[in-house]
Protein backbone atom coordinates (compact mmCIF):
# COMPACT_ATOMS: atom_id res chain seq x y z
CA UNK A 1 0.00 0.00 0.00
CA UNK A 2 1.60 3.78 -0.56
CA UNK A 3 0.38 6.52 1.19
CA UNK A 4 0.85 10.22 0.76
CA UNK A 5 2.03 12.68 3.22
CA UNK A 6 2.54 16.84 3.67
CA UNK A 7 5.61 17.21 5.32
CA UNK A 8 6.33 20.69 6.88
CA UNK A 9 9.57 21.99 8.36
CA UNK A 10 11.91 21.12 5.04
CA UNK A 11 13.70 24.05 4.10
CA UNK A 12 16.47 23.05 2.25
CA UNK A 13 18.24 19.55 0.34
CA UNK A 14 19.47 18.52 3.02
CA UNK A 15 16.08 18.41 5.35
CA UNK A 16 14.77 16.43 2.82
CA UNK A 17 17.38 13.93 2.80
CA UNK A 18 17.16 13.76 6.48
CA UNK A 19 13.54 13.12 6.34
CA UNK A 20 13.41 10.57 3.57
CA UNK A 21 16.44 8.00 5.34
CA UNK A 22 14.39 8.79 8.87
CA UNK A 23 11.37 7.94 7.01
CA UNK A 24 12.97 4.81 5.28
CA UNK A 25 14.69 3.56 8.68
CA UNK A 26 10.90 2.90 9.95
CA UNK A 27 9.69 -0.78 10.52
CA UNK A 28 7.11 -1.41 7.93
CA UNK A 29 8.15 0.88 5.03
CA UNK A 30 9.02 -0.54 1.75
CA UNK A 31 10.43 2.66 0.19
CA UNK A 32 9.83 6.32 0.80
CA UNK A 33 10.87 9.53 -1.38
CA UNK A 34 10.30 12.59 -0.15
CA UNK A 35 9.96 15.91 -2.40
CA UNK A 36 11.29 19.40 -1.05
CA UNK A 37 8.88 21.95 -3.71
CA UNK A 38 5.83 20.12 -2.35
CA UNK A 39 6.55 19.19 0.83
CA UNK A 40 5.49 15.84 0.02
CA UNK A 41 6.40 12.32 1.15
CA UNK A 42 5.41 9.20 -0.42
CA UNK A 43 5.58 6.05 1.65
CA UNK A 44 5.65 2.55 0.28
CA UNK A 45 4.26 0.25 3.24
CA UNK A 46 4.67 -2.83 4.02
CA UNK A 47 1.93 -2.51 5.94
CA UNK A 48 -0.18 -0.06 7.41
CA UNK A 49 1.62 2.44 9.81
CA UNK A 50 -0.02 4.96 11.88
CA UNK A 51 0.85 9.09 11.15
CA UNK A 52 2.06 9.10 14.89
CA UNK A 53 4.73 6.67 14.15
CA UNK A 54 6.06 8.67 11.40
CA UNK A 55 5.97 11.44 13.25
CA UNK A 56 7.75 10.12 15.90
CA UNK A 57 10.88 9.04 13.86
CA UNK A 58 11.47 12.79 13.22
CA UNK A 59 12.87 15.52 14.92
CA UNK A 60 9.91 18.20 16.53
CA UNK A 61 10.52 20.73 13.64
CA UNK A 62 8.89 18.54 10.47
CA UNK A 63 5.25 18.28 10.92
CA UNK A 64 3.51 14.58 8.87
CA UNK A 65 0.14 14.88 7.97
CA UNK A 66 -1.84 12.42 5.92
CA UNK A 67 -3.42 13.09 2.63
CA UNK A 68 -6.75 11.19 2.52
CA UNK A 69 -9.63 11.22 0.48
CA UNK A 70 -13.43 11.22 2.24
CA UNK A 71 -17.31 10.70 1.11
CA UNK A 72 -16.80 14.67 0.71
CA UNK A 73 -13.74 14.82 -1.87
CA UNK A 74 -10.30 15.41 -1.23
CA UNK A 75 -9.43 16.36 2.23
CA UNK A 76 -5.71 16.93 3.62
CA UNK A 77 -5.71 15.04 6.68
CA UNK A 78 -5.52 15.70 10.42
CA UNK A 79 -2.30 16.09 12.11
CA UNK A 80 -1.71 13.27 14.28
CA UNK A 81 1.22 15.33 15.86
CA UNK A 82 1.20 18.71 16.18
CA UNK A 83 4.47 20.59 15.55
CA UNK A 84 5.15 23.32 17.75
CA UNK A 85 5.46 25.88 14.94
CA UNK A 86 1.80 25.26 14.11
CA UNK A 87 0.68 26.11 17.28
CA UNK A 88 2.19 29.68 16.84
CA UNK A 89 0.93 32.87 15.51
CA UNK A 90 2.16 34.74 12.32
CA UNK A 91 3.51 36.76 15.05
CA UNK A 92 5.33 34.31 16.94
CA UNK A 93 6.57 32.74 13.98
CA UNK A 94 7.79 36.01 12.81
CA UNK A 95 9.26 37.90 15.84
CA UNK A 96 12.96 37.21 15.04
CA UNK A 97 12.46 38.87 11.40
CA UNK A 98 10.75 42.31 13.76
CA UNK A 99 13.32 41.90 16.36
CA UNK A 100 16.33 41.96 13.48
CA UNK A 101 13.94 44.84 11.80
CA UNK A 102 14.04 46.58 15.70
CA UNK A 103 17.24 46.70 16.28
CA UNK A 104 18.53 47.49 12.95
CA UNK A 105 16.49 50.62 12.61
CA UNK A 106 17.06 51.28 16.66
CA UNK A 107 21.09 51.18 15.27
CA UNK A 108 20.51 53.41 12.42
CA UNK A 109 18.75 55.89 14.25
CA UNK A 110 21.43 56.16 17.65
CA UNK A 111 24.10 56.81 14.13
CA UNK A 112 22.94 59.67 12.83
CA UNK A 113 20.24 61.08 15.75
CA UNK A 114 22.92 64.21 16.35
CA UNK A 115 22.56 65.78 14.00
CA UNK A 116 20.00 63.75 12.12
CA UNK A 117 20.54 63.00 8.89
CA UNK A 118 17.42 61.10 6.92
CA UNK A 119 19.60 60.34 4.18
CA UNK A 120 22.39 58.63 6.16
CA UNK A 121 19.88 56.54 8.39
CA UNK A 122 18.10 55.32 5.38
CA UNK A 123 22.02 54.13 4.15
CA UNK A 124 22.76 53.28 7.46
CA UNK A 125 19.75 51.12 7.51
CA UNK A 126 20.05 49.43 4.23
CA UNK A 127 23.81 48.69 5.06
CA UNK A 128 23.51 46.83 8.17
CA UNK A 129 19.77 45.37 6.72
CA UNK A 130 22.32 43.71 4.23
CA UNK A 131 24.80 42.88 6.58
CA UNK A 132 22.67 41.06 9.31
CA UNK A 133 20.62 38.81 6.41
CA UNK A 134 24.08 38.23 4.86
CA UNK A 135 25.29 36.98 7.95
CA UNK A 136 22.37 34.27 8.50
CA UNK A 137 22.52 33.28 5.12
CA UNK A 138 26.30 32.76 5.27
CA UNK A 139 25.66 29.92 8.27
CA UNK A 140 24.19 27.58 5.69
CA UNK A 141 25.73 28.13 2.34
CA UNK A 142 24.91 24.44 1.25
CA UNK A 143 21.50 24.70 1.97
CA UNK A 144 20.28 28.28 1.17
CA UNK A 145 20.19 28.24 -2.65
CA UNK A 146 18.08 25.25 -2.97
CA UNK A 147 15.53 26.81 -0.32
CA UNK A 148 15.88 30.25 -2.15
CA UNK A 149 15.38 29.11 -5.42
CA UNK A 150 11.99 27.85 -4.43
CA UNK A 151 10.45 31.67 -4.53
CA UNK A 152 13.58 33.43 -6.56
CA UNK A 153 12.99 33.58 -10.90
CA UNK A 154 16.53 34.34 -11.15
CA UNK A 155 18.21 31.40 -8.50
CA UNK A 156 15.70 29.08 -9.87
CA UNK A 157 16.85 29.51 -13.32
CA UNK A 158 20.76 30.31 -12.73
CA UNK A 159 21.76 27.75 -9.39
CA UNK A 160 24.99 29.91 -9.31
CA UNK A 161 23.17 32.90 -8.79
CA UNK A 162 21.45 31.42 -5.23
CA UNK A 163 25.25 30.36 -4.16
CA UNK A 164 26.81 34.40 -4.59
CA UNK A 165 23.61 35.93 -3.24
CA UNK A 166 25.11 35.87 0.60
CA UNK A 167 28.13 37.34 -0.76
CA UNK A 168 26.11 40.02 -2.86
CA UNK A 169 24.17 40.88 -0.03
CA UNK A 170 27.68 41.72 1.90
CA UNK A 171 29.13 43.33 -0.56
CA UNK A 172 26.06 46.14 -0.84
CA UNK A 173 25.80 46.11 3.03
CA UNK A 174 29.65 47.27 2.84
CA UNK A 175 29.20 50.04 0.12
CA UNK A 176 26.26 51.40 1.66
CA UNK A 177 28.19 51.94 5.37
CA UNK A 178 31.43 53.26 3.74
CA UNK A 179 29.80 55.59 0.66
CA UNK A 180 31.02 53.78 -1.67
CA UNK A 181 29.36 54.06 -5.34
CA UNK A 182 25.93 54.19 -3.69
CA UNK A 183 23.85 54.92 -6.60
CA UNK A 184 25.19 50.84 -8.15
CA UNK A 185 24.69 50.18 -5.19
CA UNK A 186 21.05 51.57 -5.21
CA UNK A 187 20.26 50.38 -8.44
CA UNK A 188 21.53 47.21 -7.35
CA UNK A 189 18.93 46.91 -4.56
CA UNK A 190 15.91 47.86 -6.54
CA UNK A 191 17.06 44.60 -9.62
CA UNK A 192 17.68 42.14 -6.94
CA UNK A 193 15.24 42.55 -4.79
CA UNK A 194 12.94 43.55 -7.29
CA UNK A 195 13.31 40.18 -8.91
CA UNK A 196 12.84 38.53 -5.00
CA UNK A 197 10.02 40.43 -4.62
CA UNK A 198 8.12 39.53 -7.42
CA UNK A 199 8.86 35.97 -6.74
CA UNK A 200 7.42 36.47 -3.50
CA UNK A 201 4.03 37.59 -4.69
CA UNK A 202 3.86 34.92 -6.91
CA UNK A 203 4.48 32.80 -4.09
CA UNK A 204 1.66 34.40 -1.86
CA UNK A 205 -0.60 34.53 -4.85
CA UNK A 206 -0.65 30.52 -5.00
CA UNK A 207 -0.94 30.42 -1.53
CA UNK A 208 2.43 28.00 -1.49
CA UNK A 209 3.46 26.71 1.91
CA UNK A 210 7.15 27.04 1.91
CA UNK A 211 9.79 28.37 4.06
CA UNK A 212 11.34 32.15 3.66
CA UNK A 213 14.99 32.27 2.91
CA UNK A 214 15.69 35.71 3.72
CA UNK A 215 17.37 34.66 7.18
CA UNK A 216 18.80 31.45 5.76
CA UNK A 217 17.86 28.29 7.22
CA UNK A 218 19.16 28.83 10.40
CA UNK A 219 15.99 30.37 11.05
CA UNK A 220 12.25 28.63 10.48
CA UNK A 221 10.51 31.67 8.92
CA UNK A 222 6.98 31.11 6.64
CA UNK A 223 6.88 33.03 3.77
CA UNK A 224 3.88 35.76 4.59
CA UNK A 225 3.25 39.37 3.45
CA UNK A 226 6.14 40.30 5.90
CA UNK A 227 8.23 38.95 3.47
CA UNK A 228 6.89 41.15 0.59
CA UNK A 229 6.76 44.08 3.20
CA UNK A 230 10.55 43.64 4.31
CA UNK A 231 11.60 43.86 0.83
CA UNK A 232 9.15 46.96 -0.23
CA UNK A 233 10.63 48.57 2.34
CA UNK A 234 14.13 48.55 0.82
CA UNK A 235 12.92 48.79 -2.43
CA UNK A 236 11.17 52.42 -1.40
CA UNK A 237 14.12 53.38 0.52
CA UNK A 238 16.69 53.04 -2.40
CA UNK A 239 13.54 54.82 -4.97
CA UNK A 240 14.09 57.56 -2.23
CA UNK A 241 17.43 57.28 -2.24
CA UNK A 242 17.83 57.71 -5.59
CA UNK A 243 15.46 60.38 -6.06
CA UNK A 244 17.55 62.78 -3.34
CA UNK A 245 20.25 62.57 -5.71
Amino acid sequence: MTHTYTVTGMTCNGCRTSVENKLNAIDGVEHADVNLENSEATIKMHHHIETATLQKALPEKYTVTEKTDNVFGNHTGHTMSMDMEEEKSKWQQLKPLFLIFFYIGTASVLMNINPWSTGDFMLDFMGLFYIVFSFFKMLDLRGFPESFSMYDPLAKALPAYGKIYPFIETALGLMFLMRFEITIALMATLVILGITTFGVTRTLLDKKSIQCACLGTALKLPMTEATFIENAVMIIMAVAMLSMM
